[in-house]
């Protein structure tokens, strides 16, 4: 699905699709817009190796296990309860991983790259700042994911 083209594509048209009961990302049935992904991320671990009698008197270096950073969404808060209600079931103790895609979108809105986070859980989960001065801002929650796998596609 990547497409290649002369200028990057803006960072502002995204999907994001939560997996399981939370809808499927469309367009049309979207559970709340995010306004922010960080955190998209891993790093591959090396050990380093040398052989007593490597002519060369210097290590190599090999891979082995690789670490995914968690992944923040923030969207403002629209009183769905879904984010929290996965946070809280994982805090009681029922296992639900799901698959969480980010899908970035041209201008015309057709999806170019995406990214799955494979065996993603809610890690963390942080309410709005409310603040009576001033009134323009807007509440906003954020969420933590952990995952076992980013796919990129």
């Amino acid at each position: 699905m990547p497409t290649q083209r002369d200028n990057p594509y803006g960072a502002f048209n995204f999907l994001v699709s939560l997996g399981g009961a939370q809808g499927n990302g469309d367009e049309g049935t979207p559970v709340g817009g995010f306004s922010d992904v960080s955190g998209l991320g891993f790093e591959v671990q090396y050990a380093e190796y040398r052989n007593g009698n490597d002519k060369v008197n210097a290590v190599r270096k090999i891979q082995n296990t690789f670490k995914v950073d968690d992944v923040t969404l923030k969207r403002g808060l629209i009183g769905s309860e879904d984010l929290f209600t996965w946070l809280k079931d994982v805090r009681d103790g029922r296992i639900d991983p799901r698959t969480v895609t980010i899908t970035l979108l041209d201008e015309a809105r057709n999806p170019v790259s995406s990214w799955k986070l494979r065996s993603a859980q809610p890690k963390k989960w942080t309410g709005p700042t409310l603040a009576a001065k001033g009134g323009t801002e807007t509440a906003m929650e954020e969420i933590v994911f952990t995952c076992q796998e980013i796919e990129y596609q």
